[in-house]
């Protein structure tokens, strides 16, 4: 009898979706990179943007977020090669095909979110 061929581990594409977008940060920069292409400062600024009582974001955890956004094709870094250095990201096309899934993201938030923190005021 001939043995069967394992067939390759297939992933889930909503666990490979969760692990593309998980943390704290990169859907926000990928919704402010719709817009059009950002340097570092402007990114970090946008995300400081709205976000009374949270830490301001670090160096090091924007750098990483960048590096993993680029790393998964979702965004582009240019280097322009300049003393001091300027570096731009924009979205790649799968990037920007991603731009109208964080906008029901945040769509559902506005519908939804009001009501649960409603919620949780009455319930204290």
């Amino acid at each position: 009898m001939a043995k069967a061929k394992a067939l390759p581990a297939r992933s889930c594409p909503v666990a490979a979706f969760q692990k593309m977008i998980s943390g704290k940060y990169k859907l926000r920069i990928v919704w402010d990179l719709k817009d059009g292409p950002r340097r570092y400062g402007e990114i970090r600024s946008g995300l400081l943007r709205g976000t009374s009582g949270s830490a301001e974001i670090t160096p090091r955890v924007l750098s990483r977020e960048l590096k993993a956004l680029t790393m998964s094709g979702l965004i582009d870094r240019k280097d322009f090669g300049e003393v001091p250095p300027k570096v731009e990201y924009r979205l790649t096309r799968k990037g920007k095909s991603f731009v109208p899934v964080v906008a029901a993201i945040r769509e559902w938030g506005e519908r939804n979110l009001g009501e649960a923190s409603a919620f949780a005021d009455a319930a204290e």
